[in-house]
């Protein structure tokens, strides 16, 4: 693994090779019922560099997890909530060194969750693939997902957690899907959270992603600028579909490889929609192999014949500056092995030769 900074030097970084699993370890489970309600008292909590600069509504949320954000803001309207004894409004943003009083407030307490176990922990310390004060980049395993909720006890971020517990603040810079690897980006810092994120708004951190699509990839197929509209299932499951009525998306498109049958595209999205390479791929006439929600079943079908287990989708590369140095970077991830087995296989049924 290797990343260049701004003069062009390489440097060397940690690369895992974590193998790819479905499940989240033998200590999953979902999480047990609440419990009776509890009462609290008076907490007087000094605003950090942690929480410097975040809104105070936020703030009560992440203090008093599981309050409903109606009694959040309620308390907050009668003059309970104070910062530095005065009133405040919810909007207000905390600035290092306050003091906000946080009153008695009943809540029910949920039992502990079950601990990521030491073997996912493991798997997801090897792959980090950088690290400084402010950043963590991490090469997700397929199969993980990057927060917990859904039915999961936990995911990407709640191992990590787990992994540090003497960090004081982690936080997901941006999301991958369940089923897609590659990279991710956690913030150790709230100034790199905010900072990070203003560089995704603005468009100037470059994500590339690696596809295996359905069918033959025609090189003039550079841009696919189709608006995308969320919308529900009767089963309660989300999808995204191509709709006027939704909202303007942008990913280009590059050929780097034709096998028969598939060619392997490099996919920069331009907006970040969810599922927005999956649904242009797929309105495009080639959807991603492996993906069980836009990939027709016969052709879902024959690419489960080849061995394909996994959607073929991989966060390869992000091209950004460090928050804190300002070095201009770019870190890449190798594919898992069972993306590579499925291109090997493809290049023996191509080329012949094993």
């Amino acid at each position: 693994m290797s990343r260049k900074s701004a003069s062009g030097k390489t440097v060397r970084t940690k690369a895992g090779k974590p193998k790819p699993r479905t499940d989240h370890g033998a200590d999953a489970r979902p999480a047990g019922p609440e419990q009776e309600l509890v009462q609290q008292s008076v907490l007087w909590v000094t605003v950090d560099e942690n929480s410097e600069g975040q809104r105070l509504d936020n703030f009560l949320l992440a203090q008093l997890r599981g309050v409903p954000r109606s009694v959040i803001y309620r308390i907050v309207r009668k003059g309970e909530v104070r910062v530095n004894k005065g009133r405040v409004k919810p909007d207000t943003r905390l600035a290092l060194g306050d003091q906000v009083r946080i009153p008695p407030v009943a809540r029910k307490e949920k039992e502990p969750q079950a601990a990521p176990g030491s073997r996912v922990q493991g798997v997801i310390e090897a792959a980090v693939v950088f690290e400084d004060d402010q950043l963590l980049v991490v090469n997700k395993p397929s199969g993980i997902a990057v927060h917990g909720g859904s039915g999961l006890s936990f995911g990407l971020i709640e191992v990590l957690r787990a992994a540090r517990p003497e960090t004081r603040f982690l936080e997901l810079v941006h999301r991958l899907d369940r089923d897609t690897s590659g990279l991710v980006m956690i913030a150790k810092k709230r100034s790199a959270l905010r900072y990070l994120q203003d560089e995704l708004r603005q468009r100037r951190i470059r994500k590339q992603y690696h596809a295996l699509v359905a069918g033959d990839w025609p090189d003039r197929l550079r841009r696919v600028e189709e608006p995308l509209l969320r919308y529900e299932m009767p089963n309660g499951e989300r999808r995204v579909r191509v709709d006027e009525a939704g909202k303007a998306s942008l990913t280009t498109f590059s050929c780097l490889r034709r096998f028969r049958g598939y060619s392997l595209v490099e996919a920069s999205p331009v907006t970040g929609r969810t599922h927005q390479i999956r649904v242009h791929a797929a309105c495009s006439g080639h959807p991603i192999a492996g993906d069980d929600k836009y990939m027709d079943d016969v052709s879902l079908k024959a690419f489960r014949s080849l061995g394909g287990q996994r959607l073929m989708l991989h966060a390869r590369a992000l091209e950004l500056t460090l928050p804190g140095s300002g070095e201009k970077v770019r870190f890449e991830a190798p594919y898992d092995e069972v993306f590579s087995h499925v291109l090997s296989k493809l290049e023996v049924r191509a080329t012949g030769v094993s």
